[in-house]
């Protein structure tokens, strides 16, 4: 079942003012939340995911049904990616080295900002590129 382009667009929003937050204040507990986020949108989707109920129970009500919707598996695909950027931002934050945690939660960042102001997906992209290439080679 396609999803509403605005849920994803919306929690890339979020996880901008997020990820920016864990960069100025250094929070490995607001990156762990942050983490857990992207792992539940990995594994159930991005509707099933904390950012995607908020969107559904307090966004969507205010503008209105959907008029775009899209496949679920790139911005799930997405999720994943982001997991693993968080997962390692996470690894640096804790237990080091500090540059680890700035470099791969600034990658995650800038690919939620993409998302939130341009509505250009890099892990939707990236999803759409491996199945061509998955394609031509079977």
């Amino acid at each position: 079942m396609d999803i509403d382009v605005r849920g994803p667009r919306f929690g890339a929003a979020v996880t901008t003012v997020v990820l920016a937050v864990v960069l100025v204040t250094g929070s490995a507990w607001l990156l762990a939340w942050q983490t857990l986020v992207f792992a539940l949108g990995a594994a159930g989707g991005v509707g099933r995911s904390p950012y995607g109920w908020l969107f559904r129970t307090a966004v969507r009500p205010r503008i209105g049904p959907p008029t775009e919707f899209e496949a679920p598996e790139p911005p799930r695909f997405a999720q994943a990616v982001g997991l693993v950027f968080a997962g390692l931002g996470l690894v640096g934050y804790t237990f080091g080295p500090d540059w680890l945690g700035l470099a791969a939660t600034g990658a995650a960042l800038a690919a939620a900002f993409l998302n939130a102001g341009f509505g250009y997906c890099l892990g939707c992209e990236m999803y759409l590129l491996v199945r061509r290439l998955t394609v031509r080679a079977g």
